[in-house]
């Protein structure tokens, strides 16, 4: 019986996938299937795919559908208790699925986060959990950072989709990836759900995998990574805080927002970032909001402490 399923979402990453997949052949755990959604790629790595890995389950798109829509149609298609998600521009280490399918199975968590590393510097952190706070900035704790020092398994806000392993049961009751996302928080916002309904999320650092980072969208700042970012923060937001929360907390977002503003004024990016808030505000529907619900008062009063305390995180790193 096998234990997991690996979603691959792909885009024109042909490059990528002989490395990763190949990883993933050589794990020392092979009770899971790999489920590939192509997003209408034109650079042959559906070919590709067929030819070198015929055991890889192929589902294609005519065009981008989007990384939320993509992931979706894996977790669909997978009939095992855990779904692993995982870019295309990663390298695993052997034993990934297997620390991956311990840590869950340890902590009872929703989600585990890999320990994403550099790939041309695996001695520095690309992600060593996502964290929420109060001001709207989601973060990745240890990016840049000496590797070594992220190897205590956490609590953490979420976890990266480029890595991470969630109970396939779960979004059943809590909803899969909000493709109104399209890309970008949409992890954040899915692990924001389970949070409410009283899961946990947790860093997994004896899993540890090697990312490009970026390879898709093409740079850290472009304009449609900051159009989305900015869109769906504000979409996050109204969705899954009940209006006192929002309230509660409005000072923090309206700081949190002006300083955004100046750092991408800074870079050329003010009127993109902008536009992606007004396209936030503008999805802003009653129907899309997270129905507030007494019993899961506890993990909302939680929440908010944490996101106090991720400011405070932020600034620290710790």
């Amino acid at each position: 019986m096998q234990i997991a399923t690996i979603v691959i979402p792909n885009l024109n990453g042909m490059e990528f996938l002989g490395p990763c997949l190949d990883s993933l052949m050589q794990q020392s755990r092979q009770d899971f299937s790999v489920i590939l959604v192509d997003n209408g790629s034109q650079d042959g790595s559906v070919e590709f795919v067929e030819t070198h890995y015929p055991e890889v389950i192929l589902r294609q798109f005519e065009q981008n559908e989007g990384f939320c829509r993509a992931v979706n149609e894996g977790i669909r298609m997978a009939d095992t208790p855990y779904v692993i998600l995982l870019n295309n521009d990663t390298i695993c280490d052997e034993s990934f699925v297997e620390e991956m399918v311990r840590a869950i199975e340890t902590t009872g968590a929703f989600s585990c986060a890999a320990k994403l590393v550099r790939m041309y510097e695996p001695e520095r952190m690309d992600n060593a959990g996502d964290f929420y706070c109060a001001l709207g900035w989601a973060f990745a704790l240890g990016k840049g950072k000496p590797a070594e020092r992220y190897d205590r398994q956490r609590e953490i806000f979420s976890s990266c989709a480029a890595a991470a392993i969630y109970r396939r049961d779960v979004f059943d009751s809590i909803g899969l990836f909000d493709e109104v996302h399209f890309a970008y928080l949409e992890d954040t916002d899915v692990a924001y759900r389970a949070r409410i309904a009283g899961y946990r999320n947790y860093y997994a650092p004896k899993a540890i995998v090697r990312h490009v980072g970026s390879a898709t969208s093409g740079s850290v700042y472009n304009d449609f990574k900051i159009r989305y970012s900015s869109r769906n923060n504000i979409y996050m937001i109204y969705k899954n805080m009940p209006w006192l929360q929002i309230l509660l907390n409005f000072p923090f977002l309206l700081a949190g927002f002006l300083i955004k503003m100046v750092f991408f004024a800074g870079k050329g990016y003010l009127r993109e970032y902008v536009t992606g808030l007004g396209t936030g505000i503008a999805l802003c529907h009653r129907d899309k909001k997270v129905r507030f619900q007494w019993k899961n008062l506890k993990a909302y009063i939680r929440i908010q402490l944490e996101l106090w305390l991720n400011v405070f995180r932020r600034l620290t790193d710790v």
